[in-house]
């Protein structure tokens, strides 16, 4: 179910990584094969997003839960953590202020996708901390898949240690109910090489995102003024600058799986 290669040695995520105008002239990203949001969501009952953190369900899957929503297919997420731990070194942002922060612009998003908090289930688990509470994580998901989902989980080798924990999980849960599983990259981006001549994974391709589809998406992707820096009293970097956002402006997301 995994459908990937060896990642070796261990990517880091630092710098600003590899520019979106490098991926564009990617020959393996290119080549990856194209589908229809609407085959991806045949025969699915409910489309589930699992998330690390407020903003990587938009990020990965944002346009394909625009689709599911247009084409009457219903749509779940499930937020693992509230990314509370975000800016640790930011006073005037503590986790208290963080936690309320995020889970408000998720709610705004989803409005942004045509849904709203009803379609999302907060886990509250510590984050930072998934990966040890990563069998818990994995109970808490069966509780939460019902027979004819797709649930999209963080790729397992996303080089962040809360998507890899909440990846793993989401596949060993997926196994359990007997529920079709995929994957979505978020911080991949930053540090794969476009320029290889394979890409790292055995399965995957490129859903298309029609022009409303993506739209909304970017509506969605700037509910999350935490992350853009589109806030007051935040003195350092944000999470996602241009350069990161770009990467998720594309007509197409990918699937692995």
């Amino acid at each position: 179910m995994e459908s990937v290669k060896p990642v070796s040695p261990r990517p880091r995520i630092e710098g600003q990584g590899t520019p979106e105008a490098e991926w564009e002239s990617s020959s393996w990203l290119g080549a990856l094969p194209t589908r229809e949001a609407h085959s991806v969501l045949q025969d699915v009952r409910r489309l589930v997003i699992v998330s690390p953190h407020p903003d990587d369900e938009v990020l990965g899957c944002g346009g394909l839960m625009q689709a599911a929503a247009r084409l009457g297919t219903d749509v779940h997420v499930i937020s693992v953590t509230d990314g509370e731990a975000c800016y640790p070194d930011q006073p005037l942002w503590p986790a208290a202020r963080l936690r309320d922060a995020r889970r408000h612009e998720l709610a705004t998003a989803m409005r942004e996708l045509g849904l709203d908090a009803t379609h999302v289930t907060l886990l509250g688990l510590p984050d930072g901390g998934v990966s040890l509470r990563e069998a818990e994580l994995v109970t808490l998901l069966v509780a939460q898949l019902l027979p004819g989902d797709l649930v999209l989980g963080p790729w397992v080798h996303d080089a962040h240690p809360d998507h890899e924990a909440t990846g793993r999980a989401t596949l060993e849960a997926a196994t359990a109910r007997g529920v079709r599983a995929l994957q979505y990259p978020v911080w991949a981006w930053h540090w794969m090489d476009p320029h290889t001549t394979m890409g790292p994974w055995r399965v995957a391709s490129r859903v298309a995102l029609c022009d409303a589809s993506m739209s909304r998406k970017q509506q969605a992707m700037r509910a999350f003024a935490t992350q853009m820096g589109a806030v007051d009293g935040l003195d350092c970097a944000p999470i996602l600058p241009d350069h990161v956002t770009a990467r998720f402006k594309r007509p197409y997301e990918v699937l692995i799986g």
